[in-house]
Order: C-alpha cells, then structure tokens, then sequence
C-alpha cells in the first residue's frame, strides 16, 4: 500500500489519517519538485511536473512550416512509409 504525505518540520506527516502498527518498517520515496515551464513562459515548481499542457506549452504553436497533410501522413514524413 502507497501513501502519500508531505515533510514538516522534519517529520513526514501523511495526507490521509492510516493505521500503521507500532515499529513498522515503511520505505520512503521522495517526489522532487521540479522547475517547469507554464503556458504564459513563466516557470513553476510542481511535485509531478505539472499538466501535460503545462509541460509542453513552450513547443506548442512553434513549428509553422509543416505541411498542411502533415497530422495525417506523420510516418511519411518522419519514417518514409507510404502516404495516406
């Protein structure tokens, strides 16, 4: 089972109340913030690295010279299969 808490004042407290026996022995993997870019330029710090938009919103509307079948024949373009 998989629980997920935040560090405070050094302790790590959990989100959601859970009966753990006295001396258990638990694993403790840390979520690092990371810096992403947001949809306006700007950057933020999210645990999981934010929305996909979020991720990707520096790309998005950049390449203006692809071909207008491009969505549709991506593998010729890219691997040279036949077109559709």
């Amino acid at each position: 089972m998989a629980y997920r808490g935040h560090v405070r004042n050094g302790v790590v407290e959990l989100d959601e109340p859970a009966s753990l026996p006295e001396g258990a022995e638990v694993s403790v993997d840390l979520v690092a913030a990371k810096k992403v870019l947001t949809a306006s330029g700007g950057e933020t710090h999210r645990g999981n690295g934010g929305s996909l938009y979020d991720r990707l919103s520096h790309v998005i509307g950049r390449i203006d010279d692809l071909p207008s079948d491009f969505s549709r024949n991506h593998d010729h373009y890219l691997y040279g299969t036949p077109k559709k």
